[in-house]
């Protein structure tokens, strides 16, 4: 074994061989963790002659768990990690219940409910006390009863905390429900962290059986733990105080999931003798890269103390690229793909492109598909195929084909109206009976012996679909789709669940909004209904291409976590979507880690791009870079055409300075404050253009100087069509040629 840790940099050796009190190992990003974990797991068994069945290691995935024995028994010899206590924390929780279950009020052979299980209970009780989904869905029950758990706050803890009717539902719930669980003698997932510390807490005797066992505790992404977990490791460790945490606060992401990062930050102060081994050689990163995101992350005001450095190269500096709107971008991120491709040799798997929201993935998968790039969505699937989208898309495809019968069963009762399985059973009876389609029975309830209330919402699901259908014949698919989330409320319903599942699905439904406005603006010619659903048909056609594991990944930047790549792209950096929520400090330095972690992904070549435009609730918007891009190292940073960002910066501030100055020397400052809210005269060397009403059809003519809130000034090149159908097309000096509706356009008509 002493041959075997003279493999380890210093800090490793160090993290290993402090086998004794607590010891808190700070694993910087790249820094050789997995390594220095399995290290000390074998040299504890090896050298200081401890049993594997006293050394309990969690972790948060399976995959780190096997990795962890698989190493361990290439150190230590085959059948080394028998009796090891290795897994992810749910496991290991799982198979100590198991062994004292009866103490609970369980049997051994209890039943372990997954999220549907639990969905599905909670549906079932909801229905018992007479709340419908309209008050609150059963999504935000279900998660409002898991965060509870994870800070290890029970029901009758939790119903004294309920000041309001919807909160005191929620706690009558939560109580039924964990008395439903012992009925049936059955936890949840949540349960497995908390059932222990009750076990503990009404058992000493079971508690003291397992502080004497486990001489050695060691907990992997110690920054991803929550309460519950917080709380079973500190009694576990109570006896031997022979616990090691490895962590790094600097990647702490998961809050919305209830991780907590005082259990890392306050470390310390539970356990004051606490040796601390600080991990710091980066092994993933060139300098450059590593650069970035030192100065990155040291902007936080709350963070452990640690510098990361590297023996690597240099490297390639890291790319800054601007683009006019989120098209540009992602077309910049293919051709800088294939670029690298000829290049440097690189193929598509050594390439990754991360953004923030999964919503963000479908103008870079449209682009990947344009120039016939193999590409894979890591962590989620295809924009095209996500079930909000598809469930849109069915109204449409309905609106345009009252035959189809699929898309008809999949709208009919979402969002929910009344009308479940057993109306559908009775409904589809009645058109085979009459041999009518299933719609036109639908257009004739009232004709039949159907109860009242299914009656009333069969006519209001007509009605529904009749006037979206003719709008569809006379506008554009915007605005269909704009008036089916008006009228359903299906944007107001998801967002009003407030889990991270319906944030993410209201993400997707505005893309989706976006997605039909670019469609609309780019195809003037034809927006049509049938014209958008044949394009989003050509979209989803993904069966011709190769089923091969050679492709460019997507992903968001949580999914990117423990994973690196060659090449990687950070795209859309720009304020209020990375950072998402700027206005919390808290949040804000969550963001701040969440954009540290992506830079450490990147192994050879960085790229990083904002937008300054982009498609955002069906509207472009002009956007804002980041703040992070200006907390970027830019020495080490250089924007398209090859200069340093540090210089680009430099440059800009002499510009202010300059118009400082000017300003100055324009006014008589303290004259100017007396009468700051006077208005002043235009000076008659002044060039003055004064601006016009917003066009009509009418008033547009070729040739004609236009401005345009966001392309800027620019010259009319044809108008076709009046009235609302009125189009336009402009070349715009910063945008290029466009094609706008004009009743969407807002332009403004200049007087030369």
């Amino acid at each position: 074994m002493d041959h075997l840790v003279k493999e380890l940099n210093p800090p490793q050796r160090e993290a290993v061989e402090t086998t004794k009190g607590p010891v808190m190992i700070i694993a910087g990003a790249g820094s050789g963790k997995t390594r220095a974990i399995t290290y000390r797991i074998a040299y504890i068994i090896h050298k200081e002659k401890c049993p594997p069945k006293n050394i309990l290691a969690l972790t948060f995935t399976n995959r780190a768990a096997n990795e962890m024995r698989e190493r361990v028994e290439k150190l230590l010899g085959p059948g080394s990690t028998k009796g090891l206590w290795i897994g992810t924390f749910h496991s290991n929780f799982a198979r100590l219940l198991r062994q004292h279950a009866e103490a609970l009020g369980f049997t051994k052979d209890f039943t372990i409910y997954d999220a549907d299980d639990s969905k599905k209970m909670i549906e079932e009780i909801m229905k018992e006390i007479g709340m419908t989904k309209d008050v609150l869905s059963p999504n935000v029950i279900q998660s409002r009863i898991s965060m509870a758990k994870n800070k290890f706050i029970l029901p009758e803890q939790f119903s004294q905390t309920a000041m309001d009717y919807v909160a005191e539902k929620v706690a009558e719930i939560y109580r039924r429900y964990a008395e439903r669980l012992r009925k049936n003698n059955a936890l949840d997932f949540d349960d497995l962290l908390i059932k222990p510390i009750e076990l503990f807490n009404q058992n000493p005797a079971i508690l003291e059986f397992y502080q004497q066992r486990f001489e050695y505790l060691m907990i992997d992404e110690y920054q991803d733990t929550n309460r519950a977990q917080y709380m079973v490791a500190k009694m576990l460790a109570a006896r031997h105080r022979n616990i090691c945490v490895v962590g790094d606060d600097a990647q702490s992401i998961y809050s919305w999931r209830g991780a907590d990062i005082s259990n890392i930050l306050g470390f310390q102060n539970d356990y004051p003798e606490t040796a601390i081994c600080r991990l710091e050689e980066n092994y993933r990163c060139t300098k450059n890269i590593l650069r970035v995101a030192n100065a990155v992350i040291e902007k936080n005001k709350v963070r452990l103390d640690k510098t990361l450095y590297t023996s690597n190269e240099e490297g390639d500096l890291v790319t800054l690229m601007a683009t006019t709107d989120e098209r540009k971008e992602a077309e910049k991120v293919v051709m800088a793909i294939r670029e690298f491709k000829l290049s440097k040799g690189y193929t598509n798997k050594d390439f990754a492109v991360f953004y923030r929201t999964n919503a963000q993935s479908r103008v870079l998968e449209d682009a990947m598909r344009f120039h016939g790039i193999p590409y894979q969505v890591f962590g989620s699937v295809s924009f095209y195929k996500r079930k909000e989208v598809k469930d849109v898309v069915a109204y449409l495809r309905f609106l345009l084909n009252e035959r189809d019968e699929e898309a008809l069963i999949r709208i009919i009762n979402y969002p929910a109206r009344g009308i479940g399985d057993m109306s559908i059973g009775k409904l589809r009876e009645l058109a085979q009976e009459e041999t009518l389609s299933f719609y036109e029975v639908i257009c004739k309830a009232v004709q039949y012996d159907l109860q009242p209330r299914l009656i009333s919402a069969l006519v209001d699901f007509r009605m529904l679909i009749e006037a979206l259908r003719d709008m569809a014949a006379r506008t554009t698919i915007y605005e269909v789709v704009a008036e089916l989330f008006r009228k359903t409320r299906m944007l107001e319903i998801i967002k009003n669940e407030n889990t991270a599942e319906a944030n993410t699905r209201h993400e997707n439904l505005q893309e989706f909004l976006s997605y039909a406005r670019d469609f609309s603006d780019r195809s003037p010619e034809d927006s049509s209904l049938a014209a958008f659903l044949q394009n989003f048909s050509l979209a989803t056609d993904q069966d011709n291409q190769e089923d091969s594991e050679n492709k460019v990944t997507l992903m968001t930047v949580h999914s990117a976590k423990g994973l690196e790549f060659p090449v990687v792209f950070v795209t859309g950096m720009e304020e209020r979507l990375f950072p998402l929520n700027p206005d919390e400090p808290k949040e804000l330095e969550e963001e701040r880690r969440l954009f540290y972690v992506a830079l450490t992904r990147a192994q050879k070549k960085l790229f990083v791009s904002y937008a300054k435009s982009r498609y955002r609730f069906g509207e472009l918007k002009v956007s804002s870079k980041s703040r992070f891009i200006d907390e970027l190292d830019g020495a080490v940073v250089e924007m398209e055409g090859g200069r340093r960002l540090d210089e680009a910066r430099m440059n800009e501030r002499e510009r202010s300075r300059y118009q400082r100055d000017a300003y100055s020397q324009d006014y008589d400052t303290e004259k100017y404050n007396e009468n700051w809210r006077k208005p002043q005269p235009v000076k008659p060397s002044q060039k003055f253009t004064a601006p016009a009403p917003a066009a009509s059809a009418s008033s547009i003519v070729v040739g004609m100087k236009v401005q345009h809130k966001l392309f800027g000034i620019g010259k009319v090149l044809a108008v076709q069509g009046s009235g609302d159908e009125a189009k336009v097309k402009v070349f715009f000096r910063a945008g290029g040629e466009k094609t706008l509706i004009l009743k969407h356009a807002n332009l403004t008509v200049l007087n030369d």
